[in-house]
């Protein structure tokens, strides 16, 4: 197994659920969690929040980033999401992780301290150097865009 080294910025970071840690044996993702002073942060309707994580990674492996997720019952049951889709944490930044959160649904939403608001899942990365080229090989597909094959 290989490992992620965590740097706790707050205590009340290493405490939340234990730190940084899987809920289940099986989960994909670590989970986040709120560490801010207040109690609990409210985003407006349609808003946007920056969310502290207290927590610094550095990955153990070679070639791994990090990968910021909604968490399902959050995103889908009340409206909470990672702001731009998925958020990335490359190999090499040091920095505290902020989870930006947006609020899809049509009421303001509290987040409390310590609570899982999205999750970390680290993935391969392939890094590719660009070439520049006059022409590209001929695909099926070709230069069709969106919605071009006719399947829904």
């Amino acid at each position: 197994m290989s490992t992620v080294f965590v740097r706790y910025l707050r205590d009340a970071a290493a405490l939340y659920g234990g730190g940084l840690s899987y809920a289940t044996p099986g989960s994909a993702g670590m989970d986040l969690r709120a560490c801010f002073e207040e109690e609990e942060l409210v985003v407006e309707a349609g808003g946007r929040a920056a969310v502290p994580s207290g927590i610094c990674v550095e990955p153990g492996v070679p070639s791994v980033a990090g990968f910021i997720y909604s968490r399902s019952g959050l995103g889908a049951v009340r409206g909470l999401a990672v702001a731009q889709g998925v958020g990335v944490v490359d190999a090499d930044y040091r920095g505290e992780i902020v989870v930006w959160l947006l609020n899809t649904s049509g009421a303001a939403i509290s987040i409390r301290r310590g609570e899982r608001v999205a999750q970390l899942v680290f993935q391969p990365v392939c890094r590719l150097e660009p070439l520049a080229a006059e022409e590209l090989s001929d695909t099926e597909r070709g230069d069709g865009g969106f919605g071009h094959t006719g399947r829904v």
